[in-house]
């Protein structure tokens, strides 16, 4: 497989040429001299790369749709190549070796930039191709049905892949360029990543049937505090917001039960069964029939807690178009399915840097 001068390019800017000046190789000339750069392919360098991500030879051969050995062979033959070892093949998971990750981070640049080019010549003034799109826990059974039929149907020319994966997941794999876009609770105000808000979600309290705190209109941060709590596991940002909001490292565990749920539907039947209570965002909220909302659910008072909706993305240029219109479908349906923000309001922050 012959390469496009394009691509050609971009591995000169890294790898370098053998030109000779004049003068002695330096090291690193003398290194790039035994490389035989004309035959390396893409192929090749997506293998790699399939097998940095999955740290697994046979997950990434799956990934790719092709079989163990031939994958291995491939990477094999490029490690030749490059006179390098891209990974230590010895430990379970496959790691990359310190000169492999540093070739590696390259060649993510280098398909990147690919595929940049065949975007910009596919892509046209329509949005189009696959697009990898990650979604946390808490968000994905309220907000992705808000949004993604329209999104379907408006932009027949996306292949939408769609994945559940919690916050750090999220960070790390579009770090990785293994995302194209995180819809996530935000800010997240990582470096290198920008994001887009969407909307905010108010915070309820969620109280089994016969608390005294229901008598009030609203609940306060006090209250909610004193409460046997029932939060989300470690990992979740939900958790991270809830305890920030209550100012507690660890939420009371109820009637001394050591168990934490990733479902909302879960913790809801746990606060019926009178064992503790909970905080629900908005949209699941909304999802209780109309009794039960009236009964068990109270607002919380000012200033008022919410989580920010937003979408993530590493690249500024790469799929923008894309991006652009799934920001403006989601941001329109998640304006039209939750009320305005409070005048008083709190963005909870989305992330514990203890926890993560």
């Amino acid at each position: 497989m012959r390469r496009c001068a394009h691509c050609d390019s971009l591995f000169r800017q890294w790898f370098g040429t053998s030109e000779r000046s004049g003068v002695a190789f330096t090291q690193r000339e003398s290194i790039l001299a035994g490389m035989d750069l004309d035959q390396v392919t893409l192929t090749q360098m997506r293998y790699a790369v399939a097998v940095a991500g999955a740290q697994s030879f046979r997950q990434a051969a799956s990934q790719c749709h092709v079989s163990q050995s031939g994958l291995s062979m491939q990477v094999r033959k490029l490690e030749e190549l490059l006179g390098i070892v891209l990974f230590d093949r010895s430990k379970k998971p496959v790691l990359e070796t310190p000169e492999g990750a540093l070739a590696l981070v390259q060649m993510r640049s280098i398909l990147r930039e690919t595929e940049r080019l065949g975007q910009i010549i596919a892509e046209e003034d329509e949005p189009s191709g696959r697009y990898r799109l990650g979604v946390i826990p808490t968000l994905s059974p309220t907000v992705l049905p808000l949004f993604l039929a329209d999104f379907v149907d408006g932009y027949p020319r996306v292949e939408l892949v769609v994945e559940e994966l919690k916050t750090e997941d999220i960070i790390a794999r579009l770090q990785a360029d293994t995302l194209d876009a995180g819809l996530a609770a935000t800010p997240l105000e990582v470096p290198g990543l920008a994001e887009e808000r969407l909307g905010d979600e108010v915070m309820y309290a969620y109280l089994p049937v016969g608390d005294p705190l229901l008598r009030a209109e609203a609940v306060t941060q006090e209250e909610l505090r004193d409460r046997e709590l029932w939060v989300m596991p470690e990992g979740h940002c939900f958790r991270s917001q809830v305890l920030s909001y209550c100012s507690a490292e660890r939420p009371r565990e109820p009637r001394r039960i050591h168990f934490e749920s990733g479902s909302f539907q879960t913790l809801i039947r746990l606060v019926d069964a009178g064992l503790g209570a909970t905080v629900l965002p908005a949209l699941v909220a909304a999802s209780l029939d109309e009794a039960k909302r009236r009964a068990q659910v109270r607002p919380l008072v000012a200033p008022t807690p919410v989580r920010e909706i937003g979408l993530v993305t590493a690249r500024a240029d790469l799929r923008r178009r894309v991006s652009d219109a799934l920001v403006e479908v989601a941001r329109a349906r998640l304006s039209e399915a939750l009320e305005p923000t409070p005048a008083e309001a709190v963005t909870l922050s989305p992330l514990n840097r203890r926890e993560a």
